[in-house]
């Protein structure tokens, strides 16, 4: 009767591994974050590096590549029609490995510009498919923010080291 309880519990703790693998598989690119909790949980579990880390704990140049991102966001909503000022949102962004994105999650602050953020996942969804950062990791990192738009980044600041 041991055995079996040890058997069922040994499948329950692999099915609980490749359910968080399935989840992990299945969380989109760019979602809302409080959506998709369980996933994004369990994409959290890998410990991904933090942004800060892979430019190896040089605040400047963290700073830079976030500022970069930010303007490259802004500047692709410019290109392609999409209103964002005055849009103000929590933001977390994941890279791969590669450098390019592997998920963008966000919220809207308090005192955002009242708009239909279902563009503004059109937009992440859209800028993800085309961006590619120049900084590779073993593995996949992160960064947690805030974003305002217009970013106002003037092209001084822009420049990476």
């Amino acid at each position: 009767m041991k055995h079996i309880g040890v058997i069922l519990l040994l499948w329950m703790s692999i099915a609980h591994v490749c359910s968080a693998q399935t989840d992990q598989d299945t969380l989109p690119s760019v979602f809302m974050i409080g959506e998709y909790e369980s996933q994004y949980n369990e994409m959290l579990k890998i410990q991904p590096d933090l942004l800060m880390t892979v430019c190896n704990d040089d605040m400047d140049i963290a700073y830079n590549k976030w500022l970069n991102l930010l303007v490259e966001i802004e500047q692709f909503a410019i290109e392609n029609d999409v209103d964002i000022n005055g849009v103000k949102i929590w933001i977390n962004v994941f890279w791969n490995e590669d450098g390019s994105l592997k998920h963008i999650a966000f919220y809207p602050k308090p005192n955002s510009r009242n708009m239909e953020y279902e563009y503004v996942k059109v937009l992440f969804k859209q800028f993800i498919e085309q961006y590619n950062s120049n900084l590779k990791n073993e593995k996949i990192y992160c960064h947690y923010g805030s974003a305002s738009f217009p970013s106002f980044i003037t092209t001084s600041a822009k420049e990476e080291k």
